[in-house]
């Protein structure tokens, strides 16, 4: 965004002002086919380390999956989490 030229920040600045319905789209054709879509391309979740107790055993078998064990854990973690959402957040 640095190397904007003064004619473009005006341009910007203009859209910024206005609300979303007012600014024409028309030349922007519709997106109607999401199959080679990313999902979570530039999202990166901020990540904390934490200290936690597991059983040796479970440690080594997700050790064994990919080598990536700490990532494997955190996915399963997460469908977990997401599995047991409810629907009232």
């Amino acid at each position: 965004m640095n190397n904007l030229t003064k004619a473009q920040r005006k341009q910007l600045k203009a859209l910024e002002a206005m609300p979303d319905s007012e600014i024409d789209t028309s030349d922007i054709p519709e997106i109607t086919n999401w199959d080679n879509a990313v999902v979570g391309k530039f999202y990166r979740p901020i990540k904390k380390p934490v200290t936690i107790r597991l059983d040796s055993d479970v440690i080594e078998w997700f050790k064994t999956q990919n080598g990536k064990y700490q990532s494997n854990i955190n996915q399963a973690l997460r469908k977990y989490m997401k599995d047991h959402l409810t629907h009232a957040e």
